[in-house]
């Protein structure tokens, strides 16, 4: 039975941060909303001590768009260790950190920050867990806008089991409600595996886009993107509509 928690959401005006708000203040809790709009800066630490003030869980899913691996890396770990030493001061008892499934087969780029992410959440005096969760449903289309060039999009040949954000913010806060001492790795992942350029071409018959997708193998990832790197494991927590019934209604 859910118990009304102060719940402290880090990046709460992202994709999944906001849903994660609206989500978790329909249970009940109350949310403390923790994003630079809202004057809390994870980097600098301005505004944290305050917005963890009475605090109980913190749900990270502060991110940094950048495919540098120095740029991730320097981001989540500065992050991570200030929400650590901060949180723990305020006497935070739990911590939920949100990364992606299958980033532990990869070791560069974006992925290589996660995995620092990962190391930092792990380290910390406050017990944590990770949710690895697959690519949003919301994802194909920026990574449609990203790829175009002209009229064609090339898009790497990615095995993936989307989730939509909503359906992934509801998963954590069923984790949230769920006893944890620290240092479990939950997955969470949509109800069917697909292809990204599939997935975008049925977002470009939706929007009625004027472009092409062209399949392409990723030099550096293709391989494992082909085998189902991304792919969830046979424990993962499988929510929410299948993308075609998201894309149906969003």
């Amino acid at each position: 039975m859910s118990t009304t928690k102060r719940i402290a959401v880090i990046g709460a005006t992202g994709r999944l941060g906001s849903s994660l708000v609206d989500v978790l203040e329909a249970r009940g809790h109350d949310v403390v909303k923790a994003s630079r709009t809202h004057g809390v800066d994870v980097i600098t630490k301005d505004g944290l001590a305050e917005a963890l003030d009475g605090v109980g869980v913190i749900i990270d899913a502060a991110s940094q768009a950048t495919p540098d691996e120095g740029a991730a890396r320097a981001f989540f770990q500065t992050s991570t260790a200030n929400l650590h030493e901060v949180g723990h001061a305020a006497g935070v008892s739990r911590m939920l950190t949100l990364s992606i499934i299958g980033t532990d087969r990869f070791d560069s780029g974006f992925t290589g920050g996660v995995n620092a992410h990962e190391a930092a959440a792990k380290a910390g005096p406050i017990p944590t867990d990770i949710v690895r969760a697959s690519q949003f449903h919301e994802f194909v289309g920026q990574l449609l806008d990203w790829s175009t060039q002209g009229d064609v999009a090339y898009l790497p040949k990615m095995r993936t089991q989307p989730v939509s954000a909503r359906a992934l913010a509801e998963a954590i806060a069923d984790l949230v409600d769920e006893p944890s001492d620290g240092g479990q790795i939950f997955e969470v992942a949509g109800p069917q595996e697909e292809l990204l350029p599939d997935l975008a071409r049925l977002l470009i018959e939706a929007e009625g886009r004027p472009v092409e997708v062209e399949a392409v193998v990723d030099p550096v990832d293709g391989e494992r993107h082909e085998q189902g790197a991304l792919l969830p494991g046979p424990d993962a927590r499988l929510v929410g509509p299948p993308y075609t019934d998201w894309l149906a209604v969003r």
